[in-house]
């Protein structure tokens, strides 16, 4: 491949076409079902998916077959099949469902409004992960301007990642003969620790997630008359989740969420750490000042990426400020989120919890916890010397610096499907979730120019692993 060639057709893809195009994208609030249980009634969802389908109908690629496969009541799915010149199969895969809108975008942007500032796209849903079916076949585009060949492609992008991927595994059985056997598994929906060099994800941690309920009373009462009498639902609350987690730095008790972490992925956190710094925690935007973790940088990767953690992400049973009048509150729900190390039993690590949770409760006070979902993590197998020289070809090509591994903190449930159900295949997972990108957060943001060079490194790669 003339990588000059190559570079310059996809910087016009992007230019021209793809950055026109994700900027409508983004203004549609197509919104994952977790998060709009009238999904199917607003349109959303189909909306974008015909968006996704009309665009890549548009594209000259050989013998492609663009189609959307719908099951009752599951998210649609874009599928897409590329003959090659061999029987080998790659899979590319991404999603279209989006995260919420969430709080605190700038004056100046909006979720569903694109804005480019600094060669920033800005708005939901672009960088996580509207750009895959974009990336995916220019890429392909690619190598079939210059006449060179690929090994047969298959391109599939789901609605429902951002839920847990639930309704993935019914396609991928519809689905199945059309698939294949992919040797080669190609994912865009990752994180890249710079905007500088190409970046392979090694592993990704798991998901558990449930409600922790404390009922102390079966209706509010005036907290003069009850306190010291009535225990606080809260306080009960944040007294269990002591059991669980220790609350001066964090660490998980509950010896079913740990593992051994691999001397490969240590050493690859090391490396990572080296070329980081301190942007491993300053690309985070602190509510204080020089903000030092008392942690070096190797073991917050090693925290975020291999280590059990807890956030509390939502509750409930708490009125609003304005409406919190002199009330002893009935009960306290809040809603738990562990991320999980990659090899971690998801369901081992959710019955350990609930167990802890629930065990002996506090006096005078009703306990449970409901798991809402837990999910396994992904750790890749080890990279074969083609697929690690390529990386470092193209990387070296298009950024002008050698490629790098590091694990990422976040869940895609369906690398753990894959590794299931192809033990054999190699992995590629990369993104444009880079410092400050913020998918899920307000301000998210792709990164324009590692979009052009990404797109152009997928091609690089697909050219080598048909010439392995």
């Amino acid at each position: 491949m003339d990588a000059k060639k190559a570079g310059e057709f996809v910087n016009s893809m992007w230019d021209d076409s793809i950055i026109p195009e994700i900027s409508e994208y983004i203004r549609v609030p197509n919104k994952s079902p977790s998060f709009d249980r009238d999904w199917e009634k607003h349109g959303y969802m189909e909306t974008a998916v015909a968006m996704l389908e009309a665009w890549s109908k548009q594209q000259p690629i050989k013998d492609m077959q663009v189609e959307v496969a719908r099951l009752p009541g599951r998210t649609p799915i874009l599928f897409i099949d590329i003959p090659g010149q061999s029987d080998d199969v790659v899979l590319l895969y991404g999603h279209y469902d989006k995260q919420p809108e969430f709080s605190g975008w700038d004056d100046d942007l909006d979720p569903w409004t694109p804005v480019i500032k600094d060669g920033k796209l800005y708005g939901r849903g672009g960088a996580d992960d509207g750009y895959a079916t974009f990336g995916s076949l220019t890429a392909i585009r690619a190598l079939q301007e210059q006449g060179i060949p690929h090994a047969h492609c298959v391109v599939i992008i789901e609605g429902c990642e951002e839920s847990g991927s639930f309704d993935l595994p019914y396609y991928i059985d519809l689905l199945e003969d059309r698939i294949g056997s992919p040797d080669l598994v190609v994912c865009l929906d990752a994180e890249c620790g710079n905007y500088d060099q190409l970046w392979c994800t090694t592993s990704l941690r798991g998901n558990l997630t449930g409600a922790l309920r404390v009922d102390v009373l079966t209706e509010g009462v005036h907290s003069g008359t009850a306190s010291g009498i009535v225990p606080s639902s809260f306080r009960t609350a944040r007294q269990l989740i002591s059991r669980i987690e220790d609350e001066s730095n964090g660490h998980i008790l509950i010896d079913a969420l740990h593992v051994d972490i691999p001397e490969q992925r240590l050493e690859q956190a090391r490396l990572a750490a080296e070329t980081l710094k301190d942007s491993v925690y300053e690309k985070f935007p602190w509510a204080v000042d020089k903000p030092d973790p008392g942690e070096s940088n190797e073991e917050l990767l090693l925290n975020n990426t291999w280590r059990p953690t807890l956030a509390v992400t939502g509750a409930a049973g708490m009125p609003a400020l304005l409406d919190a009048g002199n009330v002893l509150l009935p009960f306290t729900t809040l809603k738990l989120s562990f991320r999980l190390p990659p090899t971690c039993d998801a369901d081992a690590a959710a019955d350990a919890v609930k167990e802890a949770l629930e065990a002996d409760p506090p006096p005078m006070a009703k306990v449970s916890f409901e798991i809402e979902s837990s999910q396994a993590g992904w750790n890749a197998p080890a990279v074969a010397d083609w697929l690690e020289a390529s990386m470092h070809k193209a990387s070296n090509a298009f950024f002008g610096k050698p490629s790098m591994y590091m694990g990422t903190g976040g869940t895609i449930p369906f690398m753990g499907m894959l590794g299931e159900r192809f033990p054999d295949a190699q992995f590629l997972i990369t993104g444009l979730l880079g410092p400050k990108s913020n998918a899920h957060g307000p301000n998210e943001f792709l990164h324009i120019e590692t979009g052009k060079r990404l797109t152009s490194c997928v091609s690089q790669v697909l050219e080598d692993h048909f010439n392995r």
